[in-house]
């Protein structure tokens, strides 16, 4: 015995009596099989619906391979035969308009961009179609939009049914898939005629607005996100709070965000200028005093250092210092995760990421390398003591370089 799939010619109904003629599992969860059902299984691009049988949760419904049977998949198995069902009605409405939705769009592309879809995705997050084109431009998009649009709002019929052959034989049908059985036909009346086996509104005006939201080049195609009725009235609501926030936070109307926010991005780049420019003359001033301060040893100013700045900065200092003749740097940032910074000028043949790998492993560490002009590493916790003893053991290493008394 097949199950009546009542959905196809009443979508409408929320309630309905069955009876169960199987008890099953599917995926290792209870499933069960009715004589009759309104409950739509996952396909055509289409989720399934979710509600109760006899007040146990439906999870999942799905077809079973071999046979067709429709599973009805319940988050605990149900005891009888006799069963009462309820469909989620707002899962299923939200469904039911973006199907219709995606029809009258997808005939959109067709009529004013002769483009065809080839993909459909809907999920309880977002709804896809794909185009058999790589780019639309913006204008083009809005016309679409407007079509489709104007469909809805004409509130004209829609029909589905199973055409007899003969009749299948007359109709010109966007697409025809390669399926076995009786083929089912959407028709939107005097705009679109598809084979589908969704659930769909009877009326285009059910459908509410249709917005397309975006668009992304997927390879040679081009995946068109859309929200249609409920969902459509949620994404705009979602923004224009977003914008009227934006607006308050900014003083201005809605209409001048645009050009508020490319002030407030001028006035932040010139304000980064400025603070670039204070920072390197701050870092100038230090590297001056440091080097100053620093006694010359015959063969070079050792600048050693426990910094509290950010790497970055300690790695900017040092460039500065070592822009000085006869100059080795060695500094370090304590925290989490330190650094040490081994440096010399461009005059002096010392390998920085000899006397590096010795303040390292003071810190057992052993992640750093570099030039030999200009080494760093770490990234392990140090206190500020135990950077300062380390530093003191790349400074020792220097006394072996071949040229420390020259």
């Amino acid at each position: 015995m097949t199950t009546q799939r009542l959905y196809y010619s009443d979508p409408y109904t929320t309630a309905f009596d069955a009876r169960c003629i199987e008890h099953t599992t599917f995926n290792d969860a209870p499933a069960v099989v009715l004589d009759r059902t309104y409950f739509y299984p996952t396909s055509g691009g289409q989720p399934h619906d979710t509600g109760t049988l006899n007040g146990i949760p439906v999870i999942d419904v799905a077809v079973r391979e071999g046979d067709g049977a429709i599973l009805h998949i319940v988050e605990r198995p149900l005891a009888g035969e006799q069963v009462h069902g309820e469909i989620d009605w707002a899962r299923r409405f939200d469904y039911m308009q973006h199907h219709t939705g995606q029809h009258i769009l997808s005939q959109a592309f067709v009529r004013l961009a002769e483009a065809e879809t080839i993909g459909f995705h809907m999920s309880p997050d977002s709804i896809t179609i794909d185009l058999d084109t790589p780019t639309l431009d913006a204008a083009l998009l809005e016309q679409v939009e407007t079509l489709a649009n104007q469909i809805v709002f004409e509130d004209r019929p829609v029909r589905a049914w199973f055409p007899d052959e003969s009749e299948l034989a007359t109709l010109v049908l966007r697409k025809t898939p390669e399926v076995g059985g009786p083929l089912r036909v959407v028709e939107v009346a005097g705009f679109d005629l598809n084979a589908c086996g969704g659930t769909h509104v009877a009326r285009t005006g059910a459908v509410g607005l249709i917005k397309i939201v975006r668009t992304e080049r997927r390879g040679e195609a081009l995946r068109v996100e859309f929200r249609c009725g409920g969902r459509a009235l949620a994404d705009y609501r979602e923004k224009n709070a977003l914008m009227n926030r934006l607006a308050a936070a900014l003083t201005t109307g809605y209409w001048d965000v645009p050009a508020a926010l490319e002030r407030l991005r001028d006035e932040n780049q010139s304000l980064r200028r400025e603070l670039r420019a204070a920072r390197s003359a701050l870092l100038e001033h230090q590297a001056r005093e440091l080097r100053a301060a620093t006694p010359h040893n015959g063969a070079f100013a050792l600048v050693t250092q426990v910094l509290d700045d950010d790497p970055q900065t300690a790695r900017e200092l040092a460039q500065k210092l070592i822009a000085y003749p006869q100059t080795i740097v060695l500094c370090g940032v304590a925290g989490e995760k330190a650094q040490i910074i081994a440096a010399r000028s461009d005059d002096l043949p010392h390998d920085m990421v000899a006397a590096l790998k010795a303040g390292l492993a003071v810190l057992g560490v052993e992640r750093g390398g570099g030039r030999p002009s200009f080494a760093q590493g770490g990234g392990v916790t140090a206190t500020r003591e135990a950077l300062a003893a380390a530093l003191a053991a790349a400074a020792e290493s220097l006394k072996s370089e071949p040229d420390i008394s020259r």
